[in-house]
């Protein structure tokens, strides 16, 4: 979710499992502020963010310090030598002059290499009325500024597709084909992915299972898969226009299947330093009035919490095994969590086309992802190499108390929203000790779980 930025990503597809009418689905939200919140020529303050987007407004070094990170920093753990890598369809035109606005204000080194490839055919030019053009730069931009933040040591290597998400799968096919040539030129140890779109939107099982070949590729070759779980609690989009909902239970793919790592949101309560006032909780704006206000225009509520849940099309994954009480026989979502709460939101600095130029705010699990991505790039530089698939060192992890990850244990993602004159209710899943599908394996101490992490990989 960009807010401030009026678009949303379609990714089509007819019915999968049920008997409904074929469906179009949205992925990725950005949800519109009105205009009385514009752009500020400087990041806004507490009181500003507070005023305009009813939530306090974090920085990079706040962040930075909520997941522990300056005892790695003060040993050189900054993702050096090694790459993430961000796909997005588009880009934004402004993207690299955006990242030096945003690492100059708050004192970030600018990353080693920043490369822009579009390996799937090129980018038509930028269209700044075009909403679906200016949401996809938005969304580039909170992935690159973030994932950089969080491993300001690392390479970035920005994977723009030509196609968006709008008719059947067509748009997977170039993200596949992106992917894939990134993977087998060895060009990155992580990828991380701000998209998604319910499963049962795909026609057939066998038009999903068919996308795979980039997820399948990446473990051959030890390249670790991110995915955002979603920002609609435990349902998803099901048109075009992003106007209508599941009225049950679904989880987004590609965070669903077994080979990527599935990243969910939590809503960080902190101080002007990083200092936390309060445990982390589930991500669930729902039913949140000065949120919905600034994100829909009304008092809600509405669909706005992390995604989670199990799936239709996967079954449990045998790193799964020990929490088959929690996920059943199914693949169940997420693995791990981080920020991604709109009562919690980052500042990034946009400067492309279509709306003003100047400090807006995000949040969403389009944040989470490139933030674990950092993560992930700061083990892969204490071990030495990239890790792979890191979800069955995630569940040893979990199984042994590792000190660094943190559980989650309030909070739930239930969501309800009015379609067709109704209110509905989508009935989520509850935090509790140990795993769940609202937070999965809980969250990171980073000092402590970059070398658990690099540790437990390798000797897998």
């Amino acid at each position: 979710m960009i807010l401030g930025m009026a678009a949303a990503l379609a990714l089509a597809g007819a019915s999968l499992l049920t008997a409904a009418a074929p469906a179009q689905a949205v992925g990725v939200h950005r949800l519109s502020l009105p205009p009385r919140r514009p752009a500020t020529s400087r990041p806004p303050t507490r009181a500003q963010c507070l005023k305009l987007y009813a939530s306090p407004c974090y920085r990079p070094a706040q962040i930075q310090r909520a997941y522990h990170e300056g005892p790695l920093f003060a040993r050189g753990i900054t993702g050096r030598g090694r790459t993430i890598v961000i796909v997005d369809a588009f880009g934004s035109p402004t993207i690299r002059h955006d990242l030096k606005v945003f690492d100059r204000q708050f004192r970030l080194p600018a990353p080693p290499a920043f490369r822009i490839i579009q390996p799937a055919g090129p980018v038509p030019p930028y269209d700044p009325t075009d909403p679906e053009r200016v949401g996809w730069a938005g969304e580039t931009t909170l992935d690159v500024e973030w994932a950089h933040s969080i491993a300001p040591g690392a390479r970035l290597l920005l994977v723009e597709t030509p196609v968006d998400e709008t008719a059947g799968t067509a748009g997977f096919a170039e993200i596949v084909r992106a992917e894939n040539y990134v993977i087998n030129h060895h060009l990155g140890d992580v990828i991380t992915q701000s998209f998604g779109t319910a499963e049962q939107t795909f026609p057939t099982v066998r038009s999903l299972l068919r996308l795979r070949s980039a997820y399948i590729n990446a473990a051959r070759h030890g390249v670790t898969v991110l995915a955002a779980a979603g920002d609609d609690g435990p349902t998803s989009n099901a048109n075009a226009d992003g106007t209508l909902l599941f009225t049950h239970r679904v989880v987004d793919w590609p965070a669903s299947d077994p080979l990527v790592t599935a990243v969910g949101g939590t809503q960080l309560q902190l101080t002007s330093t990083g200092r936390r006032t309060a445990p982390d909780r589930v991500w669930n704006d729902s039913f949140n009035p000065a949120v919905n206000e600034v994100a829909f225009g009304d008092s809600g509520p509405n669909a706005n919490a992390t995604g989670g849940g199990r799936s239709v099309v996967f079954g449990r994954p045998r790193y799964q095994d020990g929490v088959a009480g929690i996920v059943g026989r199914r693949r169940g979502i997420p693995d791990i969590s981080m920020s991604g709460a709109c009562s919690g939101v980052v500042d990034i600095y946009t400067s492309f086309g279509g709306q003003p130029a100047g400090w807006t705010v995000s949040c969403g699990t389009s944040e989470s992802s490139p933030l674990f991505a950092g993560i992930v790039a700061l083990a892969d530089q204490v071990a030495g190499h990239s890790l792979g698939l890191i979800n069955p060192a995630l569940y040893a992890l979990a199984a042994r108390h590792a000190p660094g990850l943190t559980d989650i244990t309030r909070g739930n993602n239930t969501v309800a929203f009015t379609q067709a004159g109704k209110l509905i209710t989508v009935r989520g899943f509850r935090a509790r000790r140990g795993y769940d599908l609202a937070s999965g394996t809980g969250t990171v101490n980073a000092a402590l779980f970059v070398p658990e992490l690099a540790r437990t990989a390798r000797v897998r």
